[in-house]
């Protein structure tokens, strides 16, 4: 079974930045399109950013030009950066791992997931 563990968030203010951070235990991820999630108080959970095997990555429009995604196969480790945050980014976010979807498949399928975190809670203040 593969445990994903998230870190990096925080509490912050309008404006600032955080990197989230996703690795795996005794697994290695490199083969899998790898997602961040997140889910607000009230609201479903949505697909933030994803990326495949390739790098090639996906964003929705809501963080394009604001977030990052990436990964590093060699440390085993997927990554989110997140500048200019907003009071609306406020969620706990969850990265999540699947086999053989492309970036766009993988950003839609929060229930067709492989794998998932337990998640991380970013709060963003005005």
């Amino acid at each position: 079974q593969v445990q994903l563990v998230e870190s990096g968030g925080g509490s912050v203010r309008s404006g600032e930045s955080l990197t989230l951070s996703c690795t795996a235990s005794k697994y290695t991820l490199s083969s899998y399109s790898l997602v961040w999630f997140r889910q607000a108080p009230g609201k479903e959970r949505e697909g933030v950013a994803a990326i495949d095997v390739n790098s090639r990555t996906i964003y929705i429009d809501s963080v394009k030009g604001r977030f990052t995604i990436s990964r590093d196969n060699a440390k085993n480790m997927l990554y989110l950066q997140m500048n200019n945050l907003k009071p609306e980014d406020t969620a706990m976010y969850y990265c999540a791992a699947v086999y053989g979807l492309t970036p766009a498949q993988a950003l839609g399928s929060s229930r067709g997931m492989d794998y998932w975190g337990k998640g991380t809670q970013v709060t963003i203040s005005p």
